[in-house]
């Protein structure tokens, strides 16, 4: 997410420490250098120009310029204008205190709206405990009520497809007939369409005036950078759109979209996909998202995910371990499911403050699964005890594994510096599971 922003700006902001004495020409050189990695991410032209504007005018100030730390304290300014570019605080979805709630998601053809609908209803579920119905109104392509149907029932899900009716005519029934005292939250699925389609833009106010929905939330592509910025605000005059929902986010290497759709829409993101399964729903969080573009580490999200998979009295036998040595294959193997369960390890030791970490390589879901075949063929003696393992044990493991000595080499290689490399998080108490 964000390696092309984020390499220009770092090399920015490297040239800049090294000046001597940061000066007005410094600053007007880093700025235009600035502006250009924006543009060159897709971000909105008047919005760079707001942006440099602003902190042109922070930066030039006696805050920056006579700072013990000039360079740290521009980078500083950078991040704090950013974050309020990108919305300041997360803005939270309106959910009513008594009544169901109803959400109409809308956008533009194969932004992921049918795949984001069941996200939100899983996170509302996990999240806030609330029983969601998904209401099928997708009527123009063929595809869509199966996938949405399928994914629903996947994750405990109620879904109500109707007939085959217009969209309009589903809605309607399907708000008639529901048993509005079995759900907290209704979210309306429809069909992709450009703006400047009058019939089905007519076909969405109708839903919406049927509807009545408490929140109206445009559903955008983020690789498709800035015309899903102008597509939001275009939906915006038509409808009363309430907030944004980002898709595709991990594969966004620019961030251009992410940078302008609040400037621009006046718009707040308030969710963002980043991944291809339904729990790859995050709430957006402007302070954090400032952090990755501008290639800080995102401690935090990884923190918030981490309380939600790991088991704590697990986790203080673990850190107990790491700390009197004792730490072996055995717990080795627990914690790179653990890891695994969070998200994938590449981009969580991407997430973590601790020098040398990329030395280690890509851990990836696909080698855990050889790391377990490997010390599943390893004795307990050996799992306990992995100094023992000697080049004719390697050989015997290797073979029982079906992997190669080479893999058996890399697998005990990983598992010293990865303890190595807890000892050293553990140490920075950035771990939820401080027992201390």
């Amino acid at each position: 997410m964000f390696d092309q922003i984020q390499k220009r700006l770092s090399d920015i902001f490297s040239n800049l420490s090294r000046k001597g004495k940061i000066s007005e020409d410094n600053i007007s050189d880093a700025l235009r250098d600035v502006r250009r990695a924006l543009l060159e991410a897709d971000v909105n032209f008047k919005v760079a120009k707001n942006f440099i504007a602003k902190v042109h005018d922070k930066a030039i100030g006696q805050e920056v310029l006579n700072s013990v730390t000039p360079s740290q304290q521009f980078i500083k300014v950078i991040k704090e204008e950013l974050t309020e570019f990108l919305g300041v605080t997360s803005a939270n979805i309106n959910i009513n205190k008594s009544g169901v709630t109803k959400i109409l998601l809308v956008g533009l053809q194969g932004v992921g709206k049918t795949t984001t609908a069941v996200k939100l209803a899983c996170f509302l579920k996990k999240e806030r405990s609330l029983n969601c119905l998904l209401i099928a109104a997708d009527r123009k392509r063929p595809a869509a009520i199966k996938q949405l149907q399928l994914l629903a029932d996947q994750n405990g899900i109620s879904v109500f497809t109707g007939n085959d009716e217009d969209a309009v005519s589903i809605v309607k029934n399907g708000l008639s007939q529901i048993d509005s005292n079995l759900f907290d939250v209704i979210i309306i699925d429809t069909a992709g369409r450009l703006h400047i389609d009058e019939e089905l833009m007519n076909e969405l106010k109708q839903i919406s005036d049927i509807s009545k929905p408490d929140e109206i939330l445009f559903v955008a592509d983020a690789m498709t950078g800035q015309d899903a910025v102008n597509s939001s605000k275009t939906f915006s005059k038509s409808l009363e759109v309430s907030g944004v929902i980002l898709t595709k986010m991990d594969a966004d290497t620019r961030g251009g979209a992410a940078v302008s759709i609040k400037e621009v829409s006046g718009k707040n993101i308030k969710f963002i996909g980043n991944g291809e399964t339904v729990n790859d729903l995050e709430v957006f969080n402007p302070d954090s998202m400032a952090r990755r573009i501008l290639g800080m580490t995102d401690v935090v999200s990884f923190v918030e995910k981490a309380k939600e998979m790991y088991d704590s009295d697990e986790s203080k036998k673990n850190q107990k371990k790491l700390l009197d040595g004792s730490f072996n294959l055995e717990d080795f193997q627990k914690q790179l499911k653990q890891f695994n369960q969070i998200g994938s390890m590449d981009k969580m030791l991407k997430m973590l403050p601790v020098k040398g970490i990329k030395k280690m390589g890509n851990v990836n879901e696909k080698q855990i699964v050889w790391m377990d075949a490997i010390i599943n063929s390893m004795t307990l003696e050996e799992r306990q005890n992995p100094v023992i393992i000697n080049g004719s044990r390697r050989k015997r493991i290797a073979i029982g594994s079906g992997r190669t000595i080479f893999e058996v080499n890399q697998l005990l290689k990983q598992f010293s510096q990865i303890k190595t490399m807890m000892k050293k998080i553990n140490k920075k108490g950035i771990f939820p599971f401080n027992f201390k």
